[in-house]
């Protein structure tokens, strides 16, 4: 799974690990990442931990066969790894612009082109391979500011939306989540305006992945929304 050193990614990585699984986890920074693994390591979890860019084509491909040279197969891909940039349109960076593509909606492409040959050989074995794609409720209403951000969410949930389609005979199933506020530091820069204790918890999202592991070869999720009781996106800066 990728962006698995803190917030959303390492509490999905912790409850994976709860429930048995072997995992693989990336992001970009070693030093944050190699911690997060020792943590996961000492609850007696079984861990391979692969440190790089995952809007690069050859990170992604490397970590994808660290996985399989390690277990040989795979049954769950969670594709959590983003990065949220707010510039308002007169002055977008074309930098900028280009990492949220590529981090947030090219590396999904490419993670699942690398898996599928596991993904499919998973499928065919339990009719239950399951891919987790992380949106955002910006993926579902575009917000002011978060242009590119919100577009590139947006494009998760397509693709996934795709993807159940183009894989429902393979027994692969694929999840959009999409949460509003989640308390991590991703969103320190809102918590002026939002306060962390009225935001969705890392725990939260984990536990929804925890359903859909649970779901039968019946039952396809296309996505899961986790909003806050009030406020929300409304509450960014203009």
């Amino acid at each position: 799974m990728t962006g698995a050193s803190s917030g959303i990614g390492l509490a999905i990585a912790d409850m994976l690990g709860q429930e048995g699984y072997a995992l693989t986890v990336a992001a970009r920074r070693p030093d944050k990442l190699e911690a997060a693994a020792d943590g996961l390591r000492a609850k007696g979890y079984t861990v391979e931990h692969v440190a790089g860019n995952l809007g690069d084509e050859d990170v992604i491909n490397g970590v994808v066969a660290a996985h399989e040279a390690t277990y040989g197969r795979l049954d769950v891909l969670v594709n959590n790894a983003g990065i949220g940039m707010g510039e308002p349109v007169d002055a977008l960076t074309t930098k900028k612009v280009d990492i949220q593509l590529n981090t947030n909606l090219r590396a999904i492409f490419l993670f699942y082109r690398a898996a599928m040959p596991m993904l499919r050989a998973a499928g065919a074995e339990h009719k239950n391979a399951l891919v987790v794609n992380t949106s955002s409720i910006s993926g579902i209403r575009g917000e002011a500011w978060l242009g590119v951000y919100s577009a590139t969410k947006h494009g998760v949930v397509g693709y996934t939306q795709a993807m159940n389609k183009e894989l429902a005979t393979a027994g692969i199933k694929s999840t959009a989540l999409c949460p509003g506020f989640v308390d991590t530091p991703m969103t320190d820069f809102v918590k002026e305006h939002v306060p962390a204790e009225t935001m969705i918890t890392p725990t939260d999202i984990a536990e929804g992945v925890r359903f859909l592991l649970r779901t039968s070869t019946g039952c396809v999720v296309p996505e899961i929304r986790f909003e806050q009781p009030a406020g929300g996106l409304e509450a960014l800066p203009g």
